[in-house]
């Protein structure tokens, strides 16, 4: 196939890339890790030739993983994966990189899928995906593509949600790493990163004082219970609310109070959904809320809270804040925050750039791992387990911190079965 050419970037404004390069730098002295990783690529340039197609959010940390990507040979093309995550002065600076970036933040529905088919129209060999839209995009309309694409990468917990029932109906095409799966991934980027901006965008969206307040959290995983954690520390009494029994009991023994969310709706005033499933705060449960109810999501889609009932529901809506929406329900308020979508990025910064340091390493890893491994079978696989060892070690290095090293006896006892008491 012919060099394709990138096609114009679509930003809000290039004036801003001069500002959105020092956040940029700034970022970039938090993620130690992508650094290292980004000067060998770039003498060992493995990426030559390869066109990469990314669907993430267009922020500074991204910036410093495309452009890791683009020292180590990569043609790399980038798009926005929510409507509101992305900082435009970020998107400005990697433009002025050279690099194809189609992300405005505050983008309507056709504008975001329009640069979906902008990534794709660059043919790409490698897509990264965000929620597993262009993987989706890929499969549904333009599946001549797929035969071009030798693998891809999943950085969220929804998106590897929806390409595992690719994988069981047999119609995923090319294999794809699930980069969130990563134990330096979730454990730290879901539950420290995002459990710290999804109050971040509580406070800067709203101004409330946490203390005091009962915070309802739908959603006992990584994220939900960094945020969970965070609110706890911050002086809110916090639900927890489950489907999975061994998740459930885990909240009940770390000390929160557990019950459905038909119960939680009656008490909380402030709501997090952190699911990655459908209408989790829906119909049967905005009714029953507290005047003054605080609605808000860190899942990856906007699905979670049932949007449409609570529109059906009210007899009036208007902003009232920034990222603030306050709807009528009969003689009560019930106030939605950023739309429904990602609150972190949207009224925030998103995950600070510490944790994304470890994310982002894992995702030039598994390009790698990707490119070396040309007969892997279409399928989800999950991150080499000497990958993860190999950040965590580097970002213990970075943070000045040593481990112990097993000693040859200690080595030989690990890996015997004969010894006992």
């Amino acid at each position: 196939m012919a060099v394709i050419t990138a096609p114009k970037n679509d930003v809000a404004d290039m004036g801003l890339a001069a500002s959105g390069a020092k956040r940029v730098e700034w970022a970039a002295r938090e993620m130690p890790v992508l650094a290292k990783i980004r000067k060998r690529v770039a003498l060992e340039k493995p990426f030559t030739g390869i066109r990469i197609g990314a669907c993430l959010h267009v922020t500074t940390e991204t910036a410093n993983l495309v452009l890791a990507l683009r020292d180590g040979g990569a043609s790399v093309a980038l798009c926005a994966s929510n409507p509101l995550s992305t900082q435009d002065d970020a998107a400005a600076a990697i433009a002025k990189e050279g690099i194809a970036v189609f992300a405005r933040k505050g983008e309507d529905r056709d504008t975001y899928f329009g640069h979906l088919q902008a990534i794709l129209d660059t043919h790409p060999h490698i897509t990264m995906d965000d929620g597993a839209d262009v993987v989706t995009l890929l499969h549904t309309e333009r599946k001549a593509q797929l035969k071009e694409v030798r693998g891809g990468t999943e950085e969220t917990t929804t998106g590897v949600i929806r390409l595992r029932a690719m994988a069981k109906e047999g119609v995923l095409a090319y294999p794809i790493v699930a980069v969130n799966e990563a134990r330096t991934k979730h454990m730290f980027d879901n539950q420290y990163g995002t459990g710290q901006s999804a109050v971040d965008g509580l406070l800067r969206s709203t101004n409330i004082l946490i203390a005091g307040k009962t915070a309802v959290v739908c959603g006992y995983g990584w994220v939900g219970r960094g945020v969970a954690h965070r609110l706890r520390g911050m002086g809110a009494v916090v639900i927890v609310c489950e489907v999975e029994p061994l998740r459930g009991l885990e909240a009940a023994m770390d000390g929160y109070q557990v019950m459905t969310v038909a119960e939680a709706a009656k008490r909380g005033d402030i709501f997090f959904t952190a699911t990655g499933n459908l209408n989790v705060l829906g119909k049967d449960h905005f009714g029953h809320m507290k005047d003054g109810a605080i609605l808000a999501n860190v899942g990856h889609f906007n699905d979670e809270i049932e949007i449409p009932a609570l529109e059906r529901a009210s007899s009036s809506k208007r902003t009232i804040r920034p990222f603030v929406e306050e709807y009528r329900l009969g003689n009560k308020s019930v106030f939605l925050l950023a739309e429904g979508r990602l609150l972190n990025h949207a009224a925030a910064e998103a995950n600070p750039a510490a944790v994304m340091d470890m994310s982002f390493a894992n995702q030039v890893l598994a390009i790698e791992h990707l490119l070396g491994e040309p007969d892997l079978k279409p399928d989800v696989y999950p991150v080499p387990i000497e990958h993860d060892e190999d950040i965590a070690r580097l970002k213990l290095e970075a943070m000045g911190m040593r481990i112990d090293e097993m000693t040859a006896a200690q080595r030989d006892y690990a890996g015997q079965w004969k010894a006992g008491t």
